[in-house]
This record gives C-alpha cells, structure tokens and sequence, in this order.
C-alpha cells in the first residue's frame, strides 16, 4: 500500500487526504499547529462555482480605486516587493473578458466535481450544508440594471425586486435597489466542516501529527524521500505540500509559487432571527458576504495583501460593519467572535496543483485564495488521482485544464 504524507491540515490538505482514503492509500497529515483555527476555519463556507466570476475581473480595478477614495474598499495594500508588484501586474493582466469566460468554463467543470463531494460527506456527518443557492445584494441601480440583462432566459440566474429580496433577507434596507439569485451554489459552516472531517478521517485509518513543523526534504535520484522536522524524520512514497499561503516549503524544492498572502477577515455572530438571513447573501457593490448558518451569521470581507503581520486589526472588523450598515436595519451581534488569516491568493483564482518538476513524487496542492472551501474538492480528486494512477501532470487533462502551473500563473 502506498503512503502519502500530506503537509498542511487546511482543507485542500484534509479533502487530499478524504480521496486517498477512499482509494485505499495509507494517508498521514503533518501540521504545525493542532488544526483548530487557519484559513479554512474563517472562511465564509459559501460553495461558490456557479455563475460567479472570478476576483480578476474587468472593471475591478477601477471600481476597488473608486471604493478606496470612499474609504470602503475592501483591498488594502500594504507595503511593496518585487514579488507583490509582479503579482499585481498579472492581476491587471488577467482582468479580460477572455481569461473571465475561460476561468467561468473552469469553474462549472470542476464545481460539480465540488458539489458531488459535499453531498457525499453530508451523508457521513453533519457541516450544516445547504445547497440552496446565493443572493447578489445591489445597492447601485446602474449597476444592478446593467446585470439584469444577463439573466434574461438564463437557466440558473433571476432578477428579484426588493420585495422579493426582502422576503429572503428581512435585514436588508430600502437602500437595497434588488437582486439576483443565482440557484445552484451552496453554503456550509467550515467549523464544523473541519472538525467533523478530522474526526471522520480518523475514524478511517488517517493519521494525524500535529504541532509539528516540516522544514525540508532529503531527496534521493529525482525523488523526496523524507521529510523533516526539527526532531523527527518521516518516510513516505508520497508528499503532497497544501501549506496555504506559507510558500516556504515549496520554495525549498525550487519552486516560488505565484501567490500571495491576503489577508482576510470574518465576524460570526448570532442575531435575532426574525432578521436572520434565510439564505446566502453577498453583497455585490461592497464585497460583503452575509452568510447564515444553523445557530449563528457570518460577515466576511476585507483583502490585506502585502502584510505577513499575524493577528487583527480591530479597525478592519469595523470598516466591514459601518460599509454594511447603511444598507440594513438596525441589528444586535450577539456573542461576537472575530477571525483574521491568510488566504493563498493567485492573481487568477486558479490554483497551483501537480507534479514538481524536479522531484516527481512531490506533488503541490495550493492556492485556492478565497475559493478554498468551493474547491477543495475539485483539486483533491484531480491530485489523488495523479498518486494513484501514478500519472505524470502531462498524462493529467485536469492538471493542464485547471492548475496554474499551465494557466498563466
């Protein structure tokens, strides 16, 4: 039986370890903490492939400009390097209606890969999954009229009033001038997503060490043969590193992948219900997401690229609550809790997955950004499939499809 060490307890690192099990591979996960807490815990848990376009878009970059000069842009910048800067410009390069239509093809194929995996799992445990969709918040009539036009004899898009918005979202204001629902996206509590995974992984012959840091690799003609820690060594036919937005592993092979840290930040708390969001809400022209979930909400919003500085910033959480609050009713947060951590973020939203070149059974599965939850799953049936079928990335169509390694990262 082969044996896989994956480096990195986040999703992408428990989803890897979810298909490997399932095909019989003996599976270990090493993480430097105890996995209770990181960017997969923060997430906003939206399931979002459908009908949503990626980060780089047209008109972003002007409309983030025009949110900065209002001071209610949820991009920050902070600080400059070489590396950020050649980011920033393969941002700008990607923003095209081609690349948008292209990442959209990519995000329908790979999110039913998505979508069939999380209803598998809700048959296993409970992660408070919902498959009912997500509502596009618009404050801006120009804007909300310019879009409506796509929705006309679409199969999974529908314009709604701010009556019928309303309906769903008692929260919302009259500043609100309508929506559009776009039906086949989910939403999911990534808590319990986590926990339960761990738990249920367990429960299959996985095994986990935690709190435990791999610095490097001993490698041997053209291949790892270890990995190690400050006190210990760990022998595998496999690796896979899905460290997240900590790149220094995969430096260490000779790869300095194109991705950054974004810092995101998320407030769960719980409200009264008769105002409680009945489904997934974004809204649209502020770049808030409002999610609901069995006993609690989520806010999610903000991206702080160029800082590596741990820990929040209590100015940042208020900024998400006074861009939301002229578009809804008065509300209480009860029992709030904050979140803060970094998302591994591509300038294209597509992730960075396959074969190293320079020692084949190192296999790279990162940069999902905000898309880490939506798809996970996606990306670790693609990498289970290249340790078990022992494919080369070439031998891989979904590695040339959709890693960045061969689309423009």
């Amino acid at each position: 039986m082969a044996k896989t060490i994956i480096i990195g307890g986040g999703i992408v690192g428990l989803m890897n370890a979810y298909k490997l099990m399932k095909k019989n591979h003996q599976v270990t996960v090493i993480d430097k903490s105890n996995i209770t807490d990181g960017a997969s815990f923060g997430n906003a848990g939206l399931v979002s492939p459908f009908e949503e376009p990626p980060l780089s878009r047209p008109g972003i970059i002007s409309q983030t400009l025009k949110l900065m000069l209002k001071g209610e842009s949820p991009l920050i910048i902070n600080g400059v390097s070489k590396k950020l800067l050649t980011w920033l410009w393969l941002f700008a390069k990607n923003a095209t209606e081609q690349r948008v239509e292209k990442t959209l093809i990519l995000f329908e194929k790979y999110g039913h890969i998505t979508m069939e995996c999380y209803e598998e799992l809700a048959n296993e445990f409970d992660f408070d999954f919902h498959h009912d969709g997500v509502v596009m918040i618009y404050t801006d009539l120009e804007d909300f009229e310019k879009d409506i036009k796509e929705c006309e004899n679409h199969p999974h898009k529908e314009a709604w009033d701010f009556e019928k918005t309303k309906k769903v979202a008692p929260c919302i204001n009259d500043k609100v001038v309508g929506s559009i629902y776009l039906d086949r996206n989910a939403r999911l509590n990534p808590k319990l997503l986590m926990e339960n995974l761990v738990t249920f992984l367990k429960s299959k012959g996985v095994e986990f060490i935690y709190n435990t840091r791999i610095l490097n690799f001993e490698y041997k003609n053209g291949k790892a043969v270890k990995a190690f820690s400050k006190d210990r060594d760990f022998e595998a036919d496999n690796f896979i590193i899905s460290t997240g937005s900590d790149t220094s592993l995969s430096k260490k092979c000779g790869n300095d992948l194109m991705l950054i840290p974004a810092k995101g930040y998320s407030i769960t708390f719980k409200m009264d219900d008769s105002l409680k969001p009945k489904i997934a809400l974004l809204f649209k022209d502020q770049f808030i997401g409002f999610i609901p979930r069995n006993d609690s909400v989520r806010l999610t919003s903000k991206l702080e690229i160029g800082s590596y500085k741990e820990g929040y910033d209590a100015k940042s959480f208020q900024s998400i609550i006074d861009t939301l609050k002229p578009f809804v009713v008065d509300f209480k947060m009860n029992e709030p809790s904050y979140w803060s951590g970094f998302r591994p973020l591509t300038p294209n939203d597509i992730p960075l997955f396959g074969r190293d070149k320079r020692y084949s059974n190192i296999i790279h599965a990162n940069g999902l950004g905000w898309l880490g939850i939506t798809f996970a799953p996606a990306v670790a049936d693609i990498v289970s499939d290249l340790i078990d079928k022992n494919l080369k990335n070439e031998q891989s169509d979904d590695v040339l499809l959709f890693s960045g390694f061969y689309q423009g990262c």
